[in-house]
């Protein structure tokens, strides 16, 4: 029983040494017929955000192009395969879009503090969420300072909506089976 307690410390004395980009889901919000997607991120303990550290919400989904928000200094990308920061694997479904800020300014942003908003906007109505999966790169600011530290978690995304056009087509195929089926009974 011992063991357990001292193994149980000495992780938590882990967990609270690291430092990480930690994205944090803000919410939903309406904007006309479409739903904006809120996230913005801490950095946390003995880190800083330098040019070229990043974080990427995995497996995010379909989103309107274009719609993407962040603050001045930081630039967005999404693709459907996002390499993930060194020392972390985080599920990667190369059918749905990953969302990527990059920071690109030039001051780092420092220990302790918060950033954002960083959103997307999705067709329609979309409030239902499922948990997805984020990676973060950030610069260490003790030893070894100004090497890049890794982190993964768990982030809520979007449950994936089939688009119009494939929802006509499945409702059409159901209705052709269907059809099928009685003059098959008669």
């Amino acid at each position: 029983m011992k063991k357990v307690f001292i193994l149980v410390g000495w992780l938590v004395a882990v967990a609270a040494v690291r430092g990480d980009i930690i994205p944090s889901f803000s919410g939903t919000s309406p904007s006309g017929s479409n739903t904006v997607w809120g996230y913005h991120i801490d950095i946390t303990t003995d880190q800083q955000v330098t040019t070229g550290d990043f974080f990427t919400i995995y497996d995010f989904g379909p989103f309107i192009a274009g719609s993407n928000v962040e603050p001045a200094g930081w630039t967005f990308s999404s693709s459907l395969t996002t390499a993930p920061p060194p020392g972390v694997t985080p599920p990667d479904d190369p059918t749905l879009l990953n969302l990527t800020w990059t920071y690109t300014g030039s001051a780092p942003i420092a220990t302790g503090s918060t950033a954002g908003p960083f959103s997307v906007t999705v067709a329609g109505t979309q409030l239902e969420t499922r948990a997805g999966y984020f990676a973060a790169m950030a610069t260490r600011t003790t030893d070894p300072v100004n090497t890049k530290i890794s982190n993964v978690g768990r982030i809520p995304v979007p449950v994936p909506i089939p688009e119009p056009t494939t929802l006509s087509l499945l409702v059409l195929g159901g209705a052709g089976a269907a059809i099928r089926a009685l003059r098959r009974r008669s």
